[in-house]
């Protein structure tokens, strides 16, 4: 599959996810394309150095802990990203959800 679909499943799902949970918001699509770029590029180059130095707390939640750094990839994003808000940890944890759901609905469309 291309990155230029990749990119705007993921900007679907960005969409989709805000429009769905009152607690995030994006104000237009160049934001959300912006989200859905910065995301996957926290996604690629931070996630990895969190999950590694999380890993003893990791397993011992069973792999739960990965919600947590998931939801904290989200609100890092909502720092940097202009246009794109998220009232709280639970929103961004649900909007994690939803949008990982909603891309793999995509993806597997696609």
């Amino acid at each position: 599959m291309s990155m230029f679909l990749k990119v705007l499943i993921s900007t679907l799902s960005v969409v989709l996810a805000a429009y769905l949970l009152p607690g995030v918001s994006v104000d237009n699509f160049l934001a959300a394309l912006a989200v859905a770029v910065v995301l996957g590029l926290v996604n690629f180059f931070v996630r990895p150095l969190l999950v590694i130095l999380t890993l003893p707390i990791t397993v011992f939640t069973l792999g739960l802990f990965l919600l947590v750094i998931n939801a904290l990839m989200v609100l890092l994003v909502a720092a940097v990203v202009p246009g794109f808000a998220v009232d709280g940890f639970w929103w961004a944890l649900l909007f994690s959800l939803v949008v990982s759901v909603v891309s793999a609905f995509l993806n597997r469309t696609a």
